[in-house]
């Protein structure tokens, strides 16, 4: 008999939800079916305002949680539409909702996850577990990353000490020491895709800059690249998490102290994105053997040439080498945490996020009996 769970992500870049239907029968997990579906322009729009402070704040974001909610149950049910999977086989949907604020030094810390969970569960007829950062804020920790339990379970190694790389709208790592021993660490690197695509999307009208061919036309500006580095985010130990809040487009208008040509600002974001992460792999996993990058990030040519180039002596390669194709990792992620959530076993990992003890992560929206 199955084992079925959803898992429903969103990212930083808010341009589609990802979904995937995961049985969990035998470990590892078999990934049954996958399906990406572009986000409403209005939808997106509205999720992109509720990223800055603005006007009536409350209303919007209600509605944008509703509209969410909705669009997350629509896309459950085509989903398990495509694999011939009824939702009376499925135990619970894992969804990560749409981030619309992330600030985990505030005082008190918070962080803003929208997307009904109520809406989903009543819509599908399928319990929702969502808003699974809150509980790790409440005892010590950054309420992010939380995928390192997850790429933990998955990809652990006696072998070699091995990381394994999210390069979402940030960029992750996950720390996997060859020794059972020894705890996973991660953190966020910094900007992964979301200053490549702001750029490439204002200078060329396009979501994304495909395969990096732009980037690779222009030539890295080294003074700009050093005033980037030169943020104190890059310097900050872990753990750390950040977000769409704080690397965003005005924080690189800021540095845009000359003009310079449109491409050689896009060579250096890749710059950026690539030396963030190898100059942290180099500082905190330097015994590591292999790197397995996932996340949107992987299907850059041109920024997984780059990362290569600054990782000398270290395998890198794409998580579909291991099987799973990178864009669905961090969905089959919240499908696991819900899991676990069910299971009433804690999905937080505290050398990671800075906790002081793991807990049990996420609200759960039962569905309604079958009468």
């Amino acid at each position: 008999m199955s084992e079925y769970y959803v898992g429903l992500m969103s990212g930083t870049s808010m341009d589609a939800l990802d979904a995937v239907l995961v049985d969990f029968t035998e470990n590892p997990p078999r990934l049954a079916a996958t399906l990406s579906r572009p986000l409403p322009p209005t939808l997106r729009a509205r999720l992109l305002d509720l990223s800055s402070a603005a006007d009536n704040e409350i209303e919007r974001g209600a509605l944008a949680d509703q509209q969410l909610g909705r669009f997350s149950a629509e896309t459950v049910e085509q989903l398990l539409e495509s694999a011939a999977v009824a939702s009376q086989r499925v135990k619970a949907i894992g969804s990560h909702g749409q981030t619309i604020r992330h600030a985990p030094d505030a005082s008190p810390p918070y962080t803003v996850q929208i997307g009904d969970g109520n809406t989903i569960a009543q819509l599908t007829g399928i319990t929702t577990i969502a808003d699974f950062r809150r509980r790790d804020m409440v005892v010590g920790g950054q309420g992010a990353p939380l995928v390192p339990a997850f790429h933990n379970a998955l990809y652990r190694d006696g072998r070699c000490e091995r990381v394994i790389l999210n390069i979402g709208g940030m960029a992750n790592i996950s720390i996997l020491p060859a020794d059972g021993g020894q705890p996973v660490r991660g953190f966020d690197t910094g900007p992964g895709n979301i200053l490549l695509d702001s750029w490439c999307q204002l200078q060329q009208g396009e979501p994304f800059d495909v395969d990096g061919r732009w980037a690779a036309s222009g030539q890295l500006n080294s003074e700009l690249l050093q005033r980037l580095l030169n943020d104190p985010y890059f310097r900050l130990a872990p753990p750390k998490s950040t977000g769409r809040e704080y690397f965003n487009h005005n924080w690189l208008e800021a540095r845009l102290h000359h003009s310079l040509p449109t491409e050689d600002i896009q060579a250096t974001l890749v710059e950026l994105t690539v030396r963030s992460i190898a100059e942290a792999i180099h500082q905190y996993s330097p015994a590591s053997e292999e790197v397995v990058v996932c996340g949107g990030g992987a299907y850059n040519g041109y920024l997984m040439q780059r990362l290569a180039a600054n990782l000398s002596g270290v395998r890198v390669e794409s998580s579909a080498a291991k099987g799973i194709e990178p864009r669905w990792i961090e969905a089959m992620a919240f499908a696991w945490l819900a899991r676990r959530t069910l299971r009433q076993l804690p999905g937080n990992l505290p050398a990671v996020t800075g906790a002081s003890e793991a807990v049990i992560l996420g609200a759960i929206y039962p569905a309604n009996p079958v009468s």
